[in-house]
């Protein structure tokens, strides 16, 4: 098959791995991480962009390198040709396993996870940055930046809310791939949680979702197939998403 893969490049390492190992023909686009940080219309339709861009001469499938993120793929259409995206709530469910994600998560509801790919584009692209719901809200704004805007009596009570976006978190916890740069990052990772006083914690990443989707390994509850003339859906249930017909003109 002829395949075009569209990823979000937190899976940079991961998908360039997979996709030495499939057995067919694959194009690679990657797209910017940061493009999680802006309203999720507008993330969905980047992606689409570059799903419509893909031409049926030249490809058989589009595939979707991304998890549900939060309604961020939903409504995605394949009107040309059909789409196949895993059923997983975010990248920390690509990179993980969905059964070991859920249950480390169970387990470790203050975790903050960092991954290769997340670390290497941490940094937004300054377009995506300014269209961020975190800085359209202030989140990343200074003290002084505050009193300059609302006034002395203001600043501090400002910068202490808005600053308390990561008061539920109490560790960091960095998914190693196996690939070449883990154990680089690992120790970053390890030293930044030290840095914020929170525990650290390595765990094995698992390929085996990424490696299905890059094979045409679809069978099964694991991954979801768009006929053409269809859009992707939130289900509401254990699948997360669905095919539904696209209505719209």
């Amino acid at each position: 098959m002829r395949l075009k893969l569209i990823s979000c490049q937190v899976f940079c390492h991961e998908v360039a791995a997979v996709a030495r190992k499939s057995p067919h023909d694959i194009k690679v686009e990657f797209l910017s991480k940061g493009l999680h940080e802006i309203p999720c219309a507008q993330m969905a339709g980047r992606i689409q962009q570059s799903i419509d861009a893909t031409r049926m001469a030249d490809f058989d499938v589009v595939l979707l390198a991304y998890g549900f993120c939060n309604h961020g793929i939903a409504g995605l259409k394949a009107r040309e040709i059909p789409l196949v995206v895993p059923r997983a709530h975010d990248c920390v469910t690509i990179l993980m396993g969905r059964e070991k994600s859920d249950g480390y998560r169970a387990t470790h509801p203050g975790a903050y996870y960092q991954s290769s790919g997340w670390i290497e584009h941490r940094t937004n692209p300054a377009e995506l940055d300014a269209l961020s719901t975190a800085r359209r809200n202030g989140l990343y704004a200074t003290r002084d930046e505050f009193a300059a805007r609302y006034g002395e009596e203001h600043a501090d009570y400002l910068h202490e809310q808005l600053g308390l976006h990561t008061r539920h978190y109490s560790q960091l916890t960095y998914i190693n791939s196996g690939l070449k740069k883990d154990a680089q990052y690992a120790t970053k990772t390890a030293a930044e949680a030290q840095q914020r006083g929170w525990s650290f914690e390595e765990v094995p990443g698992d390929l085996s979702l990424l490696q299905r989707l890059v094979n045409g390994d679809w069978v099964g509850d694991d991954f979801l197939i768009v006929p053409r003339g269809q859009r992707i859906a939130a289900s509401y249930d254990k699948h997360l998403i669905k095919a539904e017909p696209d209505e719209a003109p």
